[in-house]
């Protein structure tokens, strides 16, 4: 969920801005949500799999409507790019189905703050004062998010904020490699990458047959399941609604300041969790609630004081 360069062509519509990015989080909140009954029956290899399948097309439809090429200019970094973006959103959707969405939502939601990291440590990029008590807020809150395990392995507590360190590398990817490059290309490299990641694993799980836990344990370790009447229409609804999320979201930067329309970005937090609450019954402690509050604290300070 990084920030899309504004087009110094479009003209600049704040409050259009504003309601498509509530409008993407709203929709991303809710049909995130259906992932863990997706994993009950199959893997998220398959969910993977035959989610691109789906959404592909509709990013062709996308780009013949005028929004953006699917070509590359440069097809090695938009590889690069999209294998780190594809992988950290894999460890997100595979978290969903051990954990609540909320927990979910903060673990990916650290980006930001490991993007500032990777840059002071990798990059040697100096960060003010006012960024670095917004790395110091954000990691006091994963560690409120986190501290709660319900019974959850240590490991799989870690891979949504394991997601959220990939994802930094690949926001980091866009910007330093993929600067030039349009929007609806890179969204085609995600869903392809996610397609081919998808097929192969399926493959070697059915070669190699692994004992799989009943329900949504064997969300990792399933391999092919056929037919899947019962969870194609969440798989289609995902698809769907995935890619008019991503839609509004681009726009949202499109049409608006970066530093704006980002803060807006995290009102997903809020909305996940109020659907999983709505539909699924999942309740949210307040040690939670204060560690949700302060990752999206930090996430306000990085964007409004992105140069400090």
């Amino acid at each position: 969920m990084n920030a899309i360069p504004t087009p110094s062509d479009i003209q600049t519509r704040p409050m259009a801005a504003a309601l498509c990015m509530i409008g993407a989080m709203v929709l991303l909140g809710f049909v995130d949500n259906f992932v863990a009954t997706v994993a009950e029956e199959i893997s998220i290899w398959q969910f993977l799999a035959v989610r691109a399948s789906m959404a592909i097309p509709l990013i062709c439809l996308m780009s013949m409507m005028g929004l953006g090429t699917m070509r590359p200019k440069r097809f090695w970094a938009v590889a690069v790019r999209s294998l780190l973006t594809a992988t950290g959103l894999m460890l997100y959707f595979g978290s969903l189905a051990f954990m609540p969405i909320a927990q979910s939502l903060a673990g990916l939601f650290t980006s930001p703050i490991f993007v500032l990291l990777i840059s002071a440590f990798v990059l040697k990029q100096t960060i003010g004062k006012w960024r670095v008590i917004a790395v110091a807020i954000g990691f006091s809150g994963i560690l409120l998010v986190l501290g709660v395990q319900d019974g959850a392995p240590g490991w799989i507590m870690m891979m949504p904020v394991a997601g959220g360190l990939i994802y930094a590398t690949g926001s980091m990817a866009t910007r330093i490699l993929c600067s030039e490059e349009s929007t609806i290309s890179m969204l085609a490299g995600i869903m392809i990458v996610q397609f081919v990641i998808g097929t192969l694993a399926l493959v070697g799980l059915t070669i190699w047959a692994p004992v799989v836990p009943d329900g949504a344990d064997g969300f990792l370790l399933r391999g092919l399941v056929w037919p899947i009447e019962t969870v194609f229409p969440y798989i289609a609804m995902q698809a769907v609604i995935s890619v008019a999320g991503v839609f509004l979201l681009i726009r949202a930067y499109q049409w608006g300041e970066a530093s704006q329309v980002s803060v807006l970005e995290y009102s997903i937090m809020i909305f996940g969790p109020f659907f999983a609450w709505l539909l699924m019954g999942q309740s949210i402690t307040p040690i939670m609630m204060a560690g949700i509050a302060l990752i999206m604290v930090a996430g306000g300070i990085i964007a409004v004081r992105s140069k400090e």
